[in-house]
């Protein structure tokens, strides 16, 4: 009994020491996984560190988006200037501006126009004050020869005065005097009808001088105009090649430009195609005033030729 109680007993302290040197071990076993820890730990512990050099660098990152974002921001506000310098310009497209800012040659179209223009006016305001006095006086001439007997009174009833009536009556006079002891009647109408023909035919290319300035214009002008508006067109498209743009700002003022030349030109030539209608049938009406004289001293010719006939018959009767 007392052997197995001692050898219960040592049993007993084999298992206790067996424990107690098992302990350590496992205490050893169990604090590498924290060493490990701790060492795996101070690689996050030294991840601040990157924490820190995006911190660090963070303040560096928006001074070099600024000088990337300064170039998109650029263009922006010169797009914001171009808009605001545009504008002005585009309201400002008054025929002055669009004259100065034309093209060499288009300028020259429009100053020739001009120029057509200030014809066509100056012409009109002539032509009414000729064609005005003219018939005035011509009715006037032909209201005191409408009650004379001879040739001989209806010069004395004008006086001195220049006119076609006292041409037609210098014309008869003339040719009576040179047809003096001719017995054909017939033959001195015939000669005074032909020089009354001359003096009508040189009264109406007199009347109708500057007429053809009015007919050039009103028929070339347009013509003129248009050539302007295709140049002025041709540069236009010219400069919207070389911008590479559209834009509405770029395109307009060209056009507009070439678009003036045409306005001038049919403001020059709408009223000289106006102009040249009233003037033809105020000069188709003058020139029936003018037949209606050489009509008047056609008949005064011929009472004078009848009444020198009839003293010579008399004379021959007695």
């Amino acid at each position: 009994m007392k052997t197995m109680t001692s050898r219960a007993s040592l049993a007993a302290a084999a298992m206790l020491a067996a424990a107690w040197l098992a302990s350590p071990v496992s205490a050893q076993t169990e604090n590498p996984p924290a060493a490990a820890t701790q060492q795996v730990a101070p690689p996050p512990a030294a991840s601040p560190a990157p924490a820190a050099a995006p911190s660090a660098t963070s303040p560096a990152i928006p001074t070099a988006t600024a000088p990337a974002s300064s170039p998109s921001a650029a263009p922006a506000a010169a797009k914001t200037e171009a808009a605001t310098g545009v504008a002005p310009a585009m309201k400002e497209l008054s025929p002055w501006v669009m004259f100065m800012s034309a093209d060499v040659i288009v300028k020259a179209v429009m100053i020739g126009l001009a120029f057509a223009s200030l014809m066509t006016w100056t012409v009109f305001i002539a032509k009414s004050i000729e064609l005005s006095v003219a018939s005035t006086r011509l009715r006037s001439a032909l209201k005191k020869v409408a009650e004379t007997r001879s040739l001989a009174e209806a010069q004395m009833a004008l006086g001195a005065k220049e006119g076609i009536l006292p041409s037609f009556l210098a014309a008869a006079l003339r040719e009576a005097r040179m047809s003096a002891g001719l017995s054909s009647d017939a033959g001195i109408k015939e000669r005074a009808a032909s020089s009354f023909s001359e003096i009508v035919r040189a009264e109406a290319r007199r009347i109708r001088i500057g007429m053809g300035v009015l007919a050039t214009i009103g028929s070339t002008s347009p013509f003129v105009g248009l050539f302007g508006t295709v140049w002025g067109i041709m540069n236009s498209f010219i400069g919207i090649s070389k911008s590479q743009t559209t834009n509405l700002a770029v395109v307009a003022p060209g056009i507009a430009e070439a678009l003036l030349a045409t306005a001038i030109g049919l403001v020059a030539a709408i009223p000289a195609v106006i102009i040249y209608n009233h003037f033809s049938r105020v000069t188709k009406g003058y020139l029936e005033l003018v037949s209606r004289a050489s009509g008047a001293a056609g008949r005064l010719l011929s009472r004078d030729l009848d009444r020198s006939h009839g003293s010579v018959h008399s004379r021959a009767a007695e």
